[in-house]
């Protein structure tokens, strides 16, 4: 009975009421939509280099060589040089090696010179291979492999030429030696489709007639001589290592740390990215924090609304009094229209996060590279919905308290 007549008032008033509930929507799906994207960004992270025990760089920070070689993001302070990743590569514990030389760019997307073991040993997403949507990998000196952001971007296709750009923001072109397109790979939602996979030796290569960063005037030298010359690396930018078995994976970090050759570091990708967490956390805590003022503000709206409304409900009050109403049925029947208002919101917003993941979910991935999943809702969603129902429940107890304590002749009395 009493939810019968919470629904009627509620429908009674449904211009007030709709702009009540639309406000909690828009609250709760900002709130869970801050969580989706946090968690979405953490799971994009984490998925976005998996197998590789190590990764070997110049002595820097462990954050700051996880993002330039993992995620494009920075530049190197120094380079290894090849005879110490040879000689890394060469210790029993290693398994596989892959190194990889980065700095030049392509149209605003990053090169990087690596081998063909890239694409065996690199794994994302819990353990899935690489794998090529069309063509093959690189076969010839100036064959590129690139990723699938990059060719939808610019429209490439099998065959087509690229000019790399030497450095991240420069004009200066490597026109003298065009790259093709060899192969396109598939999606993966990580780097990777942002990158143009060359050769370490093709790097060399289309810096063999460069120094100290300028082309050197007057001086070209054609493919078939690049060809036919030995083009062994002088230096790499980093090193993704594979360990045969992870009880040495420590045992190698600390020789590796301690190697005297040069100063290198060694870092374990998934201790490096907890340490990143850890600095933008309280940034994370923020965003969150103001989330969830939104949805107090929303509930306080909701709290005045009721309260504004009673003066417009005494004489419905008074007749329910009237009628026989105890107290408890008045202050019930308030509350119970609070609640199904909270559920109503929270039941749309979740709606209108699932809407909004759908619109957004392919322009963040080839924006950001942040996969945004669309799974049903987690325990936590649920809580923070079944929190808001609780919440538009106790605030509403100030209004109903007020209402069920109006008196009869007070409700019934016609003001002039």
């Amino acid at each position: 009975m009493i939810l019968r007549l919470a629904i009627a008032s509620l429908f009674a008033r449904a211009l007030t009421v709709g702009m009540t509930i639309l406000a909690i929507a828009l609250s709760v799906a900002l709130f869970l939509g801050v969580e989706k994207v946090r968690t979405g960004a953490k799971a994009s992270f984490a998925d976005t280099i998996s197998g590789t025990d190590l990764i070997v760089g110049a002595r820097s920070g462990a954050v700051q060589l996880l993002l330039y070689s993992v995620f494009r993001i920075g530049n190197a302070t120094n380079n290894i040089t090849w005879e110490s990743y040879q000689d890394i590569a060469a210790r029993p514990e290693v398994k596989w090696s892959v190194p990889i030389s980065l700095g030049d760019s392509h149209r605003q997307f990053r090169v990087m010179g690596t081998t063909t073991g890239f694409f065996d040993h690199y794994k994302y997403r819990q353990g899935r291979a690489l794998a090529l949507r069309d063509g093959a990998v690189m076969n010839d000196l100036f064959d590129t492999v690139i990723g699938a952001d990059v060719a939808a971007t610019l429209g490439y296709r099998l065959g087509d030429p690229i000019i790399v750009a030497h450095g991240l923001a420069s004009f200066a072109e490597h026109k003298d030696q065009p790259f093709r397109v060899a192969g396109i790979l598939e999606k993966t939602g990580t780097p990777v489709d942002r990158t143009v996979i060359v050769s370490l030796e093709a790097i060399e290569a289309i810096h063999v007639d460069w120094r100290s960063g300028a082309k050197i005037p007057g001086q070209t030298t054609s493919a078939e001589v690049l060809r036919g010359m030995d083009l062994k690396p002088k230096a790499v930018t980093a090193v993704l290592l594979g360990v045969d078995s992870p009880l040495r994976t420590f045992a190698l970090q600390r020789a590796i740390n301690d190697y005297p050759q040069e100063p290198l570091l060694a870092i374990l990708p998934g201790v490096a990215l907890q340490e990143l967490w850890g600095i933008v956390g309280i940034a994370e805590t923020a965003l969150l924090a103001v989330s969830a003022m939104v949805v107090v503000t929303a509930l306080i709206g909701m709290m005045a609304t009721i309260f504004s409304s009673l003066n417009e409900r005494r004489r419905e009050m008074a007749i329910f009094r009237a009628m026989g109403a105890r107290p408890a049925v008045i202050l019930a029947l308030l509350v119970l229209e609070a609640v199904l208002m909270a559920a109503c919101g929270a039941g749309v917003g979740l709606g209108l996060l699932y809407a909004g993941l759908i619109v957004a979910q392919p322009m963040v991935d080839s924006a950001f590279g942040l996969w945004l999943p669309i799974e049903a809702p987690t325990l936590r969603e649920l809580w923070v919905m079944g929190a808001v129902v609780c919440a538009g429940a106790i605030v509403s107890t100030l209004p109903a308290i007020r209402a069920y304590r109006l008196s009869l002749a007070d409700g019934m009395m016609v003001r002039t």
